[in-house]
């Protein structure tokens, strides 16, 4: 029973919109007629049945003419025949000019003609859609949500999700067509409404935006999420007091929702409320570190208390920044410019530098790190 197994690289191959793929030649060569039994990661915890073929060519070709074919290559998903050498060398370690690799050319063969477990064909792909969008491989996403809509074209999830991933991609118009399917299903469906809000603010159709999130707020005018979006929305258009109330909104329903506090903490900064700020950075940091910790809002609070001149305060918190991400430049040098004003200048240009290995382009370390040489 030959086994094949494909990874995320080959998606078109898991959903049927490829039907080859090219493997070292094997001590029982495949023949026409052979059936494949294909999976999904075969040697990992994710593993999985995704079809059976039926092989319907086999074509013995050796390394060095398969290195020197593009067309052969871009074929099983590669970008020219160079990048298969790599790939090959590292899956397969060393092989010569004359080692052998068979073409394996196959038809999936229908569910009802498999000889082992039949599984959901549907199911199957949404759930590896699902896993590459959240690992951010959209592209692979797209592949699949593509392929599952094809086998049922009025599912609202699937709509939705591949929409989500048009979003992610900067696809806008498309993502929009694809939500406006959905809610043509399903038009009292609020989180669509909202997640087509969220896509026309990213498309710079803020009026649009604006319209959607109304239409989810009458829908649900509880939920956390669209009321923090609304907050988002109005606040891009300047109306910084009434997103200032939506925020709050999205605090009172759930108080431990860390977008909503630390929305909330940048607009009051921005509005000159910095100790209010702080009191909602800290509110942001405190539940976020139930579940993780934060560098963006170690830094963000640092930021808030430099402009109240807390610099000591500051400075604290920009090494708990730098203890979650060491590799950071802009922290480094919000820790220079705190060190700067407490006239540790020695400090402050050993972060300075430090800033500058990390990226040698940022403008305010290497202008800083001249202020600090002339106090020195």
């Amino acid at each position: 029973m030959p086994i094949l197994s494909f990874n995320s690289r080959q998606i078109n191959l898991i959903t049927g919109e490829k039907n080859m793929t090219i493997r070292k030649l094997w001590k029982k060569r495949l023949k026409v007629g052979d059936r494949l039994h294909c999976y999904w990661n075969l040697i990992s915890k994710e593993r999985q049945k995704v079809f059976e073929a039926e092989v319907t060519s086999v074509e013995i070709i050796k390394f060095k003419d398969l290195i020197k074919d593009d067309k052969l290559a871009q074929e099983d998903g590669f970008k020219d025949a160079n990048e298969l050498k790599r790939e090959f060398e590292r899956i397969y370690g060393e092989v010569d000019d004359e080692t052998e690799f068979q073409i394996i050319r196959f038809k999936k063969l229908p569910i009802e003609e498999w000889e082992g477990e039949k599984i959901d064909q549907k199911a199957m792909i949404i759930q590896k859609a699902d896993i590459l969008f959240d690992l951010g491989k959209y592209k692979e996403s797209k592949t699949c949500y593509n392929a599952a809509l094809k086998l049922d074209p009025e599912n609202v999830y699937i709509l939705n999700r591949l929409a989500d991933n048009l979003t992610r991609l900067g696809k806008f118009q498309k993502a929009i067509e694809y939500y406006d399917k959905a809610l043509e299903l399903e038009p009292e469906n609020e989180h669509i409404w909202n997640n087509r809000a969220i896509t026309l603010l990213n498309a710079g159709n803020i009026k649009g935006a604006l319209n959607s999130s109304n239409k989810a707020l009458k829908i649900n005018p509880k939920d956390t999420t669209i009321l923090y979006w609304h907050g988002v929305i109005l606040e891009i258009m300047g109306e910084k007091k009434e997103a200032l109330k939506y925020y709050d909104k999205a605090i009172k329903a759930d108080n431990k929702n860390v977008g909503a506090w630390n929305a909330r903490g940048d607009l009051l900064s921005e509005l000159g409320r910095k100790e209010e700020a702080i009191k909602s950075y800290e509110n942001a940091l405190k539940f976020a570190l139930e579940d993780d910790e934060s560098a963006t809002l170690w830094n963000r609070k640092g930021n808030a208390l430099f402009e109240l001149g807390r610099f000591q305060d500051a400075l604290e918190c920009y090494d708990r920044a730098l203890e979650l991400e060491p590799e950071n430049d802009i922290f480094w040098s919000n820790r220079g410019v705190t060190l700067l004003e407490l006239n540790r200048f020695e400090e402050a240009l050993e972060s300075f530098n430090r800033a500058l290995r990390i990226n040698p382009k940022n403008e305010d370390a290497k202008i800083l790190k001249e202020e600090c040489l002339e106090n020195l």
